[in-house]
C-alpha cells in the first residue's frame, strides 16, 4: 500500500499540488501548517479504510467471499495502473460515486483553508481528503481485502504516508514535478509497475 502510494503520488502531484502549494504559500515558512494539514488528509484516509475494512470483513463469512475481495483488489489495482498510464477513463466512473459527498464537503473545505491555526489546517486536511480520487479509491479496494476495519485503516494510512514526499515537494516544485509527471515514459514506467501488483495478483487468485 506505500508502494501504491508512492506511485500515485506523482498523479497527487498534478491532481492536489496546487492545493498544497496555495496552503503553503498563505502561511510562508510555518511548515508545520502543512505537514498538519496532510496529517489531517491522511486521517480521512485511515477513516474511509477503517470503513472498507470492515465491509471487507463482512465477505470473510461468505462462501467465495474472500477470493472475490482478492480478484476485485486486483482488478482495481490494473485500472489504477491504465490510469496512472495516461488511460483515465477506468476510474472516472468511481470519481463520480464520490462527487455528491464532495459537493457538500467542498465549501467547507475551501473556508477551513483560510485558518491559520494548527486546528484549522487539520481540520482543512479532514476535509480535502475526501476529494474525489479514482487512485484513493483504488486503494480503498485493495484495503478493503485487509478484512478488518484496522487493517483497512493502517493500509490507508500506509497509503497516505506513501504519497507524503510528493505532497511536501509540491509544495515547493509542483510546476517542475508536473512537467516531470507529464512524461510518456514515467506516465508508462509508473502505470506499468502498479499494472503489474494487479496482473501479479490475478495470476495467483486460483490459489488463493
Amino acid at each position: 500500500m506505500a508502494a501504491l502510494g508512492l506511485a500515485s503520488g506523482l498523479h497527487c502531484v498534478g491532481m492536489c499540488g496546487g492545493i498544497v502549494t496555495a496552503f503553503s504559500a498563505r502561511r510562508g515558512p510555518q511548515w508545520m501548517h502543512t505537514v498538519i494539514f496532510n496529517l489531517g488528509r491522511i486521517s480521512s484516509y485511515a477513516l474511509a479504510g477503517a470503513g472498507a475494512g470492515a465491509l471487507g470483513s463482512l465477505s470473510w463469512y461468505a462462501t467465495g467471499g474472500q477470493s472475490a475481495l482478492y480478484v476485485l483488489a486486483n482488478v482495481v489495482l490494473i485500472f489504477v495502473g491504465l490510469h496512472l498510464a495516461g488511460l483515465r477513463s477506468p476510474m472516472r466512473w468511481l470519481e463520480r460515486l464520490g462527487a455528491p459527498l464532495w459537493r457538500r464537503v467542498q465549501p467547507l473545505a475551501a473556508r477551513l483553508m483560510q485558518v491559520r491555526t494548527l486546528g484549522g489546517a487539520y481540520r482543512a486536511g479532514l476535509a480535502w481528503g475526501w476529494l474525489p480520487c479514482g487512485l484513493v479509491y483504488g486503494a480503498l479496494a485493495a484495503s478493503a481485502f485487509a478484512g478488518s476495519p484496522a487493517g483497512g485503516a493502517a493500509g490507508m494510512v500506509a497509503f497516505g504516508l506513501g504519497t507524503l514526499p510528493w505532497l511536501f515537494a509540491a509544495g515547493v516544485a509542483a510546476a517542475r514535478l508536473r512537467a516531470w509527471m507529464s512524461r510518456r515514459a514515467v506516465r508508462l514506467g509508473v502505470g506499468g509497475t502498479v499494472l503489474g501488483f494487479g496482473a501479479w495478483g490475478l495470476a495467483h487468485a486460483a490459489g488463493f
